[in-house]
């Protein structure tokens, strides 16, 4: 019988993968309590509508990518491939307007079909965060200190914030009347995607990779020709906001957004130590998507980053390990050690058992584990009313009564917790001030 392989791009991850993913979302979910940001859930499945809408049922999302079915009742259904569409669905459907300005946070898988690579996959995770309701530059300006504070909490650097404004309606009007007449003047100069691109959405072309689009983009109408002062003076709030702040930026005039519910705010927080895909956060402010989605004109800011990406960009963290490893030798030993390492589960104590093996492979194991004690139970100890207790770390042995050992481990294992955190937490710098272990 053939071993099953899983599905092409999706994943299965073991200790070190698994704790990378666990340590991005765990810091994201630090800070967007900082920030005052609700945890919201919201379906895998939404009807195919909510993301042909909101995405274009033209762009590569919606007519190549789509994980997209029918049910059976005959219902086109779609496995999400981003937040953002379904949290404003859910804003509409479930009456969350009443909670507006509402600032809500999220994580988890969603699906796109396209060619896996390194740190993207058909089956990726994803962290989102939007604000919806507030249609006031400081809305962005929280949004990207927010995401600026989450990558500074996971020690990512070599990131930098590219800003751009994409300006009012009005704006958005005259530049793209503008841009389709540049690139009509060259349009047998462009790729095939560019002049597909031309008339439905001509935005685009300006971040195309393709090099003989290049030189066409790079001469375009700058979109600052074109700005209505209200769009100048919310565009100098922003960067005002960031730099009072603290948060660094650079602007980058061709960074778009395609679609025509995006206004102002566009952002992308680059690396590159990723290669060509550098991107590890981005977003912007789609005052029209809820009004695309049939409710009421609804201004919103929000971004998302892919996990994976980020958990390829920190550290790796620390394994998690037990601080005790029971010995259990004998059926009496393993059946006393049950209640033992129970008790001392309960009372907080990360707690393993080794099972199998004679004593010297136990105490290897429990060695290997990263423990600090180790608890050794045979008959000879359950006679005596006792248990033998090794710390790991400095060779010593002793006995320690059964009544009081999981209190007694209980009590050491803390206060070696607190004086390693303790000690841990300041280091001496260069210029022989102190600082905080964290780097920050």
């Amino acid at each position: 019988m053939t071993t099953p392989q899983p599905v092409r791009g999706m994943q299965s991850l073991l200790g070190e993968e698994a704790d990378r993913l666990h340590a991005v979302t765990a810091a994201f979910d630090r800070v967007r309590r900082l920030y005052g940001f609700k945890r919201v859930e919201v379906p895998v499945l939404e009807h195919t509508a909510v993301f042909a809408r909101t995405m274009g049922e033209t762009t590569d999302v919606v007519s190549k990518e789509m994980y997209s079915f029918e049910d059976r009742s005959g219902e086109p259904v779609t496995m999400r491939p981003e937040f953002t569409a379904g949290i404003c669905r859910a804003y509409l459907s479930e009456g969350w307007q009443q909670y507006a300005p509402l600032k809500v946070a999220t994580h988890g898988p969603a699906f796109r079909y396209e060619r896996p690579q390194k740190g993207r996959f058909r089956e990726f995770h994803q962290l989102d965060a939007e604000i919806i309701g507030a249609g006031e530059a400081a809305a962005d300006v929280e949004l990207l200190a927010f995401a600026d504070q989450l990558l500074r909490e996971l020690r990512i650097g070599g990131v930098t914030l590219q800003l751009n404004t994409l300006g009012d309606a009005p704006t958005r009007e005259a530049w793209r009347a503008a841009l389709i007449e540049h690139f009509r003047g060259s349009v047998e100069k462009l790729s095939e995607d560019s002049r597909d691109r031309l008339e439905r959405n001509p935005l685009r072309i300006l971040d195309s990779k393709d090099p003989r689009d290049r030189p066409i983009a790079d001469s375009a109408p700058s979109i600052d020709e074109y700005l209505t002062p209200e769009a100048a003076d919310f565009f100098a709030r922003v960067t005002a906001g960031l730099d009072a702040a603290g948060v660094k930026w650079q602007r980058n005039p061709r960074l778009v957004r395609g679609l025509d519910y995006y206004r102002h705010t566009a952002f992308e927080f680059v690396t590159d130590r990723l290669g060509a895909q550098g991107t590890v956060l981005a977003g912007g402010r789609y005052d029209g998507l809820i009004e695309a989605l049939g409710g009421p004109h609804t201004p919103a800011v929000g971004w998302a980053a892919g996990i994976e990406r980020l958990a390829m960009l920190i550290d790796a963290p620390e394994p998690e390990r037990p601080a005790v490893v029971v010995i259990p030798l004998g059926e009496k030993a393993e059946a006393a050690a049950v209640r033992i390492v129970s008790d001392l589960r309960r009372e907080g104590v990360a707690t393993d058992v080794a099972y199998r093996g004679n004593m010297k492979r136990r105490m290897a194991r429990a060695d290997a584990s990263g423990a600090r004690f180790a608890i050794v139970l045979g008959d000879n100890e359950l006679a005596k009313r006792e248990a033998g207790l090794k710390d790991l770390r400095s060779g010593q042995q002793e006995g320690i009564a059964l009544d009081t050992l999981v209190y007694t481990l209980a009590d050491r294992v803390a206060e070696i917790t607190l004086f390693e955190s303790t000690s841990g937490a300041v280091r001496r710098a260069g210029d022989g001030r102190w600082k905080m272990g964290s780097g920050e």
